[in-house]
């Protein structure tokens, strides 16, 4: 019989023991709840993650397309290099693994740290480069002490291997900015892509970059691979010809170098306005930016007097000096203001509104007309008839020399597929008012008349306006893509239209091209001896930029001396513009020697690259360029030859 104490502890138990069941039912029911929601509901995102902890994903970079000449010939191509990487999500220690790291593969630490911290909006699980194109030893360092070094991993990638020549043509590769990940052209690149950043490796960056490829790898609990679960391959960039010959380009570097000069030189095809050749000097090591550019030497190029990282090609602006001389010749010709057969004496110097300017044969070449004026260069044919133009045109006179300037290539830009392009300037009436608020006075235009002035123009302007005269009066627009291979051979690309057309009197585009030839094949030429080709009917014009004026230079040149800085800084450029053969062009161009003080001097390099383009077309020996001159150091100029004027004048 149970007591009333008894019963109520019997009661008390049952209690007890049905709030434990429920409490038991209640976790279990928790615990199965739970199990639901991470087996099912979060079931992808618990997977992802299982398989990133013992799975990685290896970029696989594209390598870029190659490059070649008009020929076929390999101008640019790529070769295997090492790159070892830091993965942080596999690094426990981050600084650590820094600090060891630069001491085994002697890196400066300050330079592992800059990376990481640029790279720091990456995802962990990516690599970031830390040592791009490592040595063997640094290689054979990393893998003996891998235990050692989480998450830091070895990979092979294509690194860009440029020849000795052509670096402002070529350009070179860089890795993308943060800046640039905004640009359109860019987008989808993620942080660490190589891409093109100057010259054509810039221009032509998309087709040549190729789409990259993954390898996706098992590793352990440090990082270390164990298998590979699956490869996508990278595919590579397109091929690219180029109208460039590379005979020809090499002739030319190696003459400018010969000679010792610094410069700027290109050699077009007129009937379709392909570059053959072209070069600024001097230039930088391209495969110094390929394998990772140290902080020292882009600060050493950016700090050069001389300016190697600019393109005097196409960012330089002078005076064209005496070649200015064919613009003014087909100007007076075109507008009426001469025949081929008028005459107009020298006697060494002239008198124009109040002014004496003098010819730079001081006793005087006496009667002579267009042709001979242009063969012998003389300066006050020229002067007469920026005279003539002001009797005619009045102020105006500038709008006619600007107006036939445009159509020969020598205002504005060329349009050549080279980033970074300066307009040629030839002033007009409209110019001067807006950028100095001033009328254009008549005695202004005798000193454009040669060249001088406010004459500012590109080497490559200079060029096409040898190729429209040399094709009759079609402003080419020089270019450098030829064909491209998506895969399935060449495939040749449209040339750019030309810039314009028109049409010359053929009689006085014949006594134009008769007197460049004669500067070249006669005596009394001023390129005699220095461009002639046998058989080859070679025109051409030199030309004379002053740096300083004539007044000024003396006394320049003896500070500079006693400040012990080279004279020779002060010294004119020179220039010739040529195009053969004189009745059927097949080549035209320009070549710009900085400081050379005469404009002959370019003349023989100009010689030697169409030696080489007529041997190598008739199927001769390539000739060897043989300098007369002793190579001298290039000097700084006083002022910026890039983007600015650098000569206020020219003789012949």
């Amino acid at each position: 019989m149970l007591t009333p104490g008894a019963y109520e502890d019997r009661r008390s138990l049952q209690l007890r023991l049905t709030g434990l069941r429920i409490g038991l039912l209640t976790v279990f029911v928790l615990i199965a709840g739970a199990f639901w929601v991470l087996q099912v509901l979060q079931y992808t995102e618990y997977r992802d993650r299982a398989e990133q902890n013992h799975t990685r994903t290896i970029p696989l970079l594209a390598p870029r397309g190659v490059l070649f000449d008009r020929h076929g010939d390999v101008l640019v191509q790529n070769r295997r290099s090492f790159r070892i990487a830091i993965v942080r999500e596999q690094t426990a220690d981050i600084d650590d693994t820094i600090r060891h790291l630069a001491g085994v593969t002697g890196t400066a630490e300050s330079d592992i740290q800059a990376i990481m911290t640029r790279r720091r909006g990456d995802p962990l699980f990516r690599p970031i480069a830390v040592i791009d194109h490592a040595t063997d030893a640094q290689v054979a360092a990393v893998i003996a002490q891998g235990l050692e070094l989480p998450g830091v991993v070895v990979d092979q990638i294509p690194m860009r291997s440029y020849p000795g020549e052509g670096a402002h043509l070529f350009g070179y590769v860089g890795e993308v900015q943060q800046a640039q990940l905004y640009r359109p052209e860019f987008a989808g690149l993620q942080p660490g892509a190589i891409v093109g950043q100057a010259g054509l490796e810039q221009v032509y960056n998309a087709p040549l970059m190729g789409n990259d490829g993954n390898r996706f790898v098992i590793v352990d609990s440090r990082g270390r691979e164990i298998d590979e679960l699956e490869r996508q391959d990278p595919v590579d960039g397109q091929r690219v010809k180029l109208t460039i010959d590379r005979d020809m380009q090499r002739a030319l570097e190696d003459a400018f170098r010969a000679d010792g000069f610094d410069g700027a030189a290109a050699f077009l095809d007129p009937r379709s306005g392909e570059v053959l050749a072209l070069t600024s000097l001097p230039a930088y090591d391209p495969n110094d930016f390929a394998v990772g550019i140290s902080s020292a030497t882009w600060s050493a190029l950016n700090k050069d007097p001389l300016r190697p990282l600019g393109n005097r090609l196409i960012q330089g602006l002078y005076s064209p000096g005496s070649t200015f001389k064919i613009v003014m010749a087909i100007t007076a010709l075109e507008e009426g203001i001469i025949t081929p057969d008028t005459v107009i004496g020298c006697r060494g110097s002239g008198v124009f509104y109040g002014r004496s300017f003098k010819c730079w044969n001081t006793s005087g070449h006496g009667p002579m007309t267009l042709r001979h004026a242009i063969e012998q260069s003389c300066n006050v044919f020229f002067y007469t008839l920026g005279e003539r133009l002001n009797a005619r045109f009045g102020d105006r006179s500038i709008d006619a020399i600007n107006k036939w300037a445009a159509k020969l290539g020598l205002v504005g830009k060329t349009g050549i597929d080279l980033p970074q392009e300066n307009p040629s300037l030839v002033p007009s009436t409209e110019w001067k008012l807006r950028e100095r608020g001033e009328r254009w006075y008549p005695g202004e235009t005798i000193s454009v008349a040669i060249g001088q002035g406010a004459v500012s123009v590109s080497p490559m302007a200079m060029a096409t306006m040898m190729a429209t005269v040399a094709n009759g009066g079609t402003l080419q627009t020089p270019h450098l893509l030829k064909a491209i291979d998506r895969g399935h051979g060449w495939e040749p690309q449209a040339p750019p239209a030309p810039r314009s057309v028109f049409q010359m009197d053929p009689s006085h585009l014949a006594a134009v091209r008769d007197g460049l030839w004669m500067a070249v094949n006669t005596p009394l030429g001023t390129a005699t001896r220095r461009g002639k080709i046998d058989g080859k009917d070679v025109a051409g014009k030199t030309g004379t930029a002053q740096v300083i004026s004539n007044d000024n230079k003396a006394a320049a040149q003896a500070a500079a001396r006693s400040a012990g800085k080279d004279p020779a800084i002060y010294n004119d450029h020179g220039w010739f513009v040529f195009f053969a053969p004189r009745d059927n062009p097949e080549v035209a161009g320009v070549v710009f020697t900085e400081h050379s003080e005469h404009g002959y001097l370019s003349a023989p390099i100009a010689k030697h690259v169409m030696e080489t383009y007529f041997a190598k077309k008739e199927g001769r020996p390539l000739p060897v360029y043989k300098s007369s001159r002793t190579p001298r150091t290039p000097v700084a100029p006083p002022r910026p030859a890039i983007g600015g004027t650098s000569g206020i004048g020219g003789t012949r």
